[in-house]
């Protein structure tokens, strides 16, 4: 890269506070959510310092405080292509592919983020884009009406596509071109409290579904919340009462275990906001739209293959069977293993491995098993040698994305208890990725990445390969 361009890497996380200290002056309730987390984080790492001392030597430690996910709903392919472009310039990729249709959810995604462990650690800030899905608007009227709203709109100024194209031509942006392009995008997710159309437009596209009319009713897509990391979601969710936000009745994702997995989510239920609705003659007509809200999420080990159909097993059963859910997942998951050793050990989890003070740089030179050529599964088997005799640390690789259920319940419970829909579309990733202009990349594929990368860079160490044991740069 050119010595006058500042790194993606850079960008984003410039982005990322801009976009923090925006919404915080545009839902000052937020704010509030930022303060409650930080005091239970740290509450959490007082009480556990066994946690404390385990995200330290991951150096999730240093990226707790600014780890931030946001959402954003888009209405055409364009503007899903355009998004890409922008994003790329500040280092992220699309990871995953996820319907929501068959929740209900007339909408398919990705997530956007960083894709390399070491540009996570810089910033982690990613962000869930939707894209809606027209053809599964059933009134022909308002889905003609949408698709003309949407091809009039303009989400992005000039400056910030121009910026992005340059950034293509050149592979970087310099210092100064870097802050006018955040400021430039920050546009593109501001609130908009004037509509796109008319009070009974807006009520048309309600009737068809809230998802529809907060996508097309307005010039933007507009951050419909950001989401702080918490380090104890239970006790997050009860300080949430106790500060008089009405937080959903029921955390989203796993049950509570001591070796957290995946994802669980809460949120404050959305504001309701005044917007300006102007008819063709002019005439305005006040009236309200519901859709930000405020969120929260715990982060844990992320699950390989095996890991995963194990929780997709168990969750449907737990879904499947009467009675309470919240006591049928704790029963459920009761048959998936709660301590990292098993989950090592049986491939249900990804982890990161580190050389530990005991070991010295090239002591185990010598040694056959860690030889180049070997198995993966060998050498982590070798590895599990070295672990019990304590010169090899093994710590959770943290979960980067997203739950379709729970984006779901995220999305239904903010958007009323009325916006129940049952949509009988299959999933397409292939008409995504094309409106995209791109693949998504597959997340289980990053993080064996991911973890074979953190193997390669301890048995470098062990065998006196490297000088030190860093995080590997390919």
């Amino acid at each position: 890269m050119n010595s006058q361009f500042v790194s993606p890497d850079h960008i984003r996380s410039q982005f990322s506070r801009a976009m923090s200290d925006m919404y915080r002056t545009e839902v000052p309730l937020y704010g509030d959510l930022l303060d409650l987390v930080a005091d239970v984080n740290a509450e959490t790492l007082a009480a556990q310092p066994a946690l404390s001392a385990q995200l330290t030597r991951t150096g999730e430690i240093e990226r707790l405080d600014i780890e931030r996910h946001g959402a954003i709903r888009l209405g055409t392919a364009q503007e899903l292509s355009d998004m890409r472009r922008v994003f790329a310039v500040m280092g992220m990729e699309a990871v995953g592919y996820y319907d929501l249709s068959t929740a209900g959810v007339p909408v398919h995604s990705t997530a956007f983020r960083a894709v390399h462990e070491a540009s996570l650690q810089v910033s982690p800030f990613r962000v869930f884009t939707s894209l809606l899905r027209l053809e599964l608007i059933e009134d022909p009227d308002v889905r003609a009406k949408a698709a003309d709203v949407l091809a009039a709109r303009k989400i992005f100024t000039p400056r910030a596509l121009a910026l992005a194209a340059q950034y293509e031509a050149r592979s970087g942006l310099t210092e100064q071109e870097a802050q006018a392009f955040v400021q430039e995008v920050l546009h593109t997710f501001r609130w908009h409290s004037e509509a796109a159309v008319s009070l009974d437009e807006y009520n048309a596209l309600l009737e068809q579904h809230r998802l529809v009319a907060d996508v097309v009713a307005f010039k933007g897509p507009h951050i419909n919340h950001l989401t702080p990391r918490t380090l104890d979601i239970d006790a997050a969710q009860k300080a949430m009462g106790a500060r008089g936000m009405a937080s959903k009745a029921v955390i989203e994702g796993p049950p509570t275990r001591k070796c957290p997995i995946l994802l669980r989510q809460t949120s404050f239920k959305a504001l309701e906001e005044p917007v300006s609705f102007i008819d063709a003659e002019g005439q305005v007509a006040v009236g309200s739209h519901t859709a930000r809200f405020g969120e929260i999420e715990q982060r844990g080990v992320a699950l390989t293959p095996e890991g995963r159909a194990l929780y997709d097993t168990l969750l449907a059963e737990a879904r499947a069977a009467g009675g309470a859910y919240e006591t049928n997942l704790s029963q459920c998951f009761e048959r998936f293993p709660d301590d990292y050793a098993t989950l090592r050990d049986q491939n249900l989890a990804f982890f990161r491995y580190f050389a530990t003070d005991k070991a010295e740089q090239g002591q185990f030179a010598d040694d056959a098993r860690l030889a180049t050529g070997q198995s993966d599964a060998d050498v982590r088997t070798a590895l599990a040698s070295l672990i019990e005799q304590g010169f090899v640390n093994v710590e959770p690789l943290v979960y980067e994305d997203f739950l379709p259920v729970s984006a779901a319940g995220i999305f239904q419970s903010n958007l009323g208890d009325d916006a129940k829909v049952e949509y009988t579309a299959d999933a397409s990733q292939a008409a995504f990725e094309q409106a995209l202009g791109a693949s998504v990349h597959d997340e289980l594929t990053l993080y064996a990445s991911a973890q074979a990368r953190s193997v390669q860079a301890c048995v470098a160490y062990l065998r006196g390969e490297v000088s030190a044991q860093a995080e590997a740069t390919v």
